[in-house]
């Protein structure tokens, strides 16, 4: 699990196991003000997730709203235009590369990588989030070049 903003990469967590709301908890609760916190964000940014069920739990939008994190909107069935997803293949191809030849390898190796990832990267990717969004408006929801 990982985030970023503009301003970089995030913390990159391995997910020990089956993940359940509980678990996506604990790991917002270890990492993500602190990511935040590393990224210059300040306490006023805007989370974006999808729409899986231990996302929205009652009592994970009840852990947001106590730590007062604004989270996105995100209409169910909605095409995917979450910009990390660009981010995930650039790991997935780069931890490819690196042929990782045992799970130790494969958790080194997606964090090297994870940490790599430019700031311009980034920020292009946040740049270009709004052009993303009329894409899929003048689409009516269809496919677009993202």
């Amino acid at each position: 699990m990982g985030g970023f903003s503009s301003a970089g990469t995030g913390k990159l967590v391995k997910v020990d196991g089956k993940m359940d709301g509980a678990k996506y908890r604990a790991i917002l609760e270890e990492n993500l003000l602190e990511s935040a916190k590393d990224l210059r964000l300040g306490r006023r940014f805007t989370f974006q997730q999808d729409n899986d069920p231990k996302h929205k739990a009652r009592a994970t939008m009840e852990w947001f709203k106590k730590k007062n994190i604004h989270v996105l909107e995100w209409p169910s069935q909605s095409p995917d235009l979450n910009p990390i997803e660009n981010l995930w293949q650039d790991l997935k191809t780069a931890v490819h590369k690196r042929s990782p030849s045992n799970l130790t390898e494969l958790e080194l190796f997606c964090k090297e990588e994870w940490a790599r990832i430019s700031v311009t990267r980034c920020a292009k990717l946040v740049e270009t989030y709004p052009k993303r969004l009329a894409a899929v408006i003048a689409a009516k929801g269809g496919s677009t070049k993202y």
